[in-house]
């Protein structure tokens, strides 16, 4: 019966494939002839084609309303007095009851500094008061914070940012909100980098993946560190295994060294044996650039390949990785199967929710193995 029912999906199978192929000749044949093949008419609406299953490993939560006035701070009370003239002689006071008013108050709080200054003849010195702290410029610490507030977390554009502060008093120019946003931004960079290292040390292991993204136009990756702790993000034009390593040592240009360990992932990469021979000639325990790898692949080991040379590449940086001591050397990394992933670290770990998307992917004819399914996946 098993293989009764198999046949039957095999040939359904087989058959709707047929049926693509037999439309496919004939249009072609059709064209041929000077005519027009099949219509390719699009349904009218979208066919959804996550295979993401995100929302079946959710438990869901049975709805219930929460109250958030324990959330909600008190600036000041103000009691709501009755118009006693409305009153009866007989009206008793039985106390308050408590309602609770959200309110938000947006003011300037222009500040016009007079800072000391002294003056000493003898030494044709001049000694000049200090602002305070976040005041250097023409704008205060809490109006920089709100245009870069608005731009990143509230994806306002800079037009409306100067709009929205000019009807709440505030007169900056155009360049003014460009610089805010685009200058002396080294302490978000600073901050990012002790967070991502911190990061790393956190756990025994680390998830990492990667999806387009577009950049000026163009098509670049965003790949995505991170644990249950933290997540850093990190744009580059590629996705290979040598931008990985790049982003897991937070670099802006690769690392390459040589050392009796480069000898092992060359032959786990199948660089062929005389390239290896060769490679060991070159000088150990010494850094080397970019451009310096380039020059010796492309002089010394022109008969590779480009993939061949990637993966002297890859060697030699990840090399670099494993020897270095400025950011954490992970041992174990968590991802989907992508090639570029597998021999970065000692160990990998495979993402279920990755592997789950195979099977739902599947689109079984029969009722028998269409319930089968059904069953495998919700255990799954």
């Amino acid at each position: 019966m098993v293989l009764l029912l198999n046949l039957i999906e095999d040939v359904k199978q087989e058959n709707e494939q047929l049926r693509v192929t037999i439309q496919q000749l004939r249009d072609e044949i059709s064209r041929l002839k000077g005519e027009q093949g099949k219509p390719d008419i699009k349904p009218s609406k979208k066919k959804n084609e996550s295979h993401s299953s995100e929302k079946e490993r959710q438990e869901p939560k049975p709805w219930q309303k929460s109250s958030k006035l324990e959330k909600v701070k008190i600036d000041r009370e103000e009691i709501a007095r009755v118009d006693k003239s409305e009153l009866p002689t007989d009206a008793e006071f039985k106390g308050y009851e408590s309602v609770v008013v959200q309110e938000l108050k947006v003011e300037t709080d222009n500040v016009r500094f007079l800072k000391e200054k002294y003056y000493s003849p003898s030494l044709q010195k001049t000694w000049l008061a200090p602002l305070p702290a976040g005041y250097e410029g023409e704008f205060g610490p809490h109006v920089r914070s709100m245009v870069i507030t608005l731009y990143y977390a509230a994806n306002m554009s800079e037009p409306k940012i100067i709009e929205l502060l000019s009807h709440l008093g505030v007169f900056i120019s155009d360049g003014q909100v460009s610089n805010i946003l685009t200058k002396k931004n080294e302490i978000w960079h600073n901050e990012k980098e002790a967070i991502y290292r911190e990061g790393l040390n956190s756990g025994s292991w680390q998830h990492i993946d990667d999806t387009s993204t577009r950049v000026d136009g163009e098509n670049q990756y965003c790949h995505i560190v991170g644990n249950p702790l933290y997540t850093a993000y990190f744009t580059h034009p590629h996705k290979d295994r040598l931008t990985v390593i790049k982003v897991l040592q937070n670099l802006s240009e690769s690392q390459f060294l040589l050392n009796s360990r480069t000898k092992e992932w060359l032959e786990a990469f199948d660089v062929p044996q005389w390239a290896r021979a060769q490679i060991e000639k070159w000088p150990r325990h010494k850094p080397f650039t970019y451009e310096q790898m380039i020059t010796r692949l492309e002089t010394e080991l022109s008969r590779l390949n480009g993939q061949q040379k990637a993966r002297v590449l890859e060697a030699a940086a990840l090399t670099a990785y494993h020897a270095q001591t400025e950011t954490p050397v992970l041992a174990r990394l968590m991802s989907d199967d992508a090639p570029q992933f597998k021999g970065v670290t000692e160990e990998q770990a495979l993402c279920w929710v990755h592997d789950g998307r195979h099977y739902k992917r599947l689109t079984p004819y029969v009722d028998h193995h269409q319930k089968a399914l059904d069953k495998f996946r919700q255990e799954y």
